[in-house]
């Protein structure tokens, strides 16, 4: 099974705030780490550790008698680097120390780890299996740090702990016309560690972590995954029943490929993948390239410096910062992908709505993806004239005659409100933004009257306290709000309106 299809967004799983922007280890947000898929040992977590010991897949399959299960099991191994001070022949161990311009820190690295297996299906069936994975204490040689004089100024050490886990495969063909089966992968730390369960940071070095699980099933047409997240409706009470701990597992690889899995512990869709325009790991998916990238820039030459010591990894991420090319910054800054099949001339009946913006800042609310397919995917055209229609959008309110943001108004409480009046703003608890609560009571005008597809309405606003809306007008920054969520302030005028 080739999992290259996989890599970048398992890596992105493996290394999840790995080290996060400024990417200094004197940095509060960087002394407690690793926050994804701990698996810790079972001695301390049933004796009131915070993390668990176990974590457990259940996914549906359908195979033929000669389909192989691929599965290969990632995670980090944390590594202790001590650096410590040198007096004559002695060392003390310290927290930072600068030879000669030179910082050195002590920090907690990680090795990457995989166990890599592959077990018939049938014989799966026919009994749980169990692999012992067991890690051994490892380290580098002690480094050793002279000064321009040629003195012994400092040691750095580099030491893991010994590991041992679990991993426990089994399979039951479900009840039923369809033959489904029903897969568990089972992964367990075993490794003896009788620490405080209060002290985190210590059982750490003694846990798998970003552990995350890749299932493939070969050779190729051999058998298929079954989605957990959509499954067909006859497979809809056994995916209901999978039981899940501590991770999940989704399709992965290119679109609409059923034969491989990615078991995370971080909540993702099937088939996720990374934005084609990011040039490499920042540790923080959940961030924008951009943000970070001139968050960045921005650093002194010593807290660059200082990160480069914390890390080799944030080290690289300063590197190719400092030397990105513009292009690559530009192509940062945003980009158009126009979802739907250029060559097809109308929209597909299972195209699902995304949402987007506009170039002049408007959202959009009606862009459409059709199922299965990329969002940056084209047909390439196959003539001239083809390639000359269908290039946009299968509805852009700019094109559309009956629709007018400037213009249309909505009905609010018996009142017609349109651009230029003012509403009251009243945000319901279903918002996600917590910050709404702060504008609740606050008084907005309207910018514009927004529709989507499904003809529901939105209203643009700004503040009218905002010393600053008449920039957000200009660069078509606004709040919006439904019309339930606002209450409106104009008298009623005469019925002629788009409602």
């Amino acid at each position: 099974m080739n999992f290259d299809d996989a890599r970048k967004v398992a890596d992105a799983v493996l290394f999840e705030g790995y080290v996060l922007y400024p990417y200094r280890a004197s940095a509060a947000k960087n002394r407690v780490r690793w926050q994804f898929g701990v698996v810790a040992p079972k001695a301390w977590s049933t004796a009131g550790g915070p993390e668990p010991w176990e974590q457990q897949t259940q996914c549906l399959l359908e195979s033929d008698d000669g389909a192989v299960l691929e599965l290969r099991v990632r995670f980090l191994h944390v590594q202790a680097k001590v650096v410590e001070a040198a007096h004559g022949e002695a060392f003390t161990p310290v927290e930072t120390l600068t030879v000669d311009g030179t910082s050195l820190i002590t920090w907690e690295e990680a090795v990457e780890h995989q166990v890599d297996l592959a077990v018939p299906v049938a014989k799966l069936l026919a009994g749980a299996q169990t692999i012992p994975i067991d890690v051994d204490a490892g380290g580098e040689d002690p480094q050793l740090v002279h000064d321009a004089t040629g003195a012994l100024a400092a040691r750095v050490l580099r030491t893991r702990q010994p590991l041992s886990a679990a991993l426990t495969l089994s399979a039951e063909r479900l009840d039923g016309p369809f033959g489904a089966i029903r897969l568990t992968v089972r992964t367990e730390n075993l490794t003896p560690y009788d620490g405080d369960p209060n002290a985190r940071k210590e059982a750490m070095s003694h846990s798998l972590v970003a552990c995350h699980t890749l299932l493939g099933l070969s050779p190729e047409g051999a058998g298929r995954f079954i989605s957990l997240l959509e499954p067909p409706e006859w497979a809809k009470p056994a995916a209901e029943d999978c039981k899940n701990i501590h991770t999940f597992p989704v399709m992965i690889g290119d679109r609409g490929r059923e034969d491989v899995m990615l078991s995370s512990p971080i909540t993702l869709y099937d088939w996720p993948q990374i934005a084609p325009e990011s040039p490499g790991d920042l540790f923080d998916a959940t961030e924008i390239d951009e943000i970070l990238i001139l968050r960045t820039m921005t650093l002194t030459d010593e807290e660059k410096a200082e990160a480069r010591a914390t890390d080799p990894r944030a080290a690289a991420i300063i590197d190719r910062v400092d030397d990105m090319p513009q292009e690559i910054m530009d192509r940062l800054h945003g980009a158009v992908r126009y979802l739907r099949d250029v060559t097809s001339g109308s929209p597909r009946q299972d195209a699902v709505p995304e949402f987007g913006t506009r170039a002049d800042g408007v959202p959009v609310f009606g862009e459409h993806r059709p199922f299965g397919e990329e969002f940056a995917h084209r047909r390439p055209a196959e003539s001239s004239a083809e390639s000359s229609v269908g290039s946009s959008p299968i509805w852009d309110p700019a094109n559309d005659p009956s629709v007018n943001p400037d213009k249309d108004t909505v009905n609010i409480g018996g009142v017609l409100v349109a651009k230029g009046d003012k509403v009251v703003l009243r945000p319901g608890t279903r918002r996600s933004d917590a910050q709404d609560m702060f504008l609740a009571g606050k008084v907005a005008d309207v910018q514009a009257v927004f529709h989507d597809l499904e003809d529901k309405m939105f209203l643009a606003v700004t503040l009218e306290e905002d010393i600053n809306a008449d920039i957000q007008i200009e660069h078509g920054r606004f709040l919006y709000f439904s019309p339930d969520e606002v209450e409106a302030l104009t008298p009623d005028r005469a019925e002629g309106g788009t409602v």
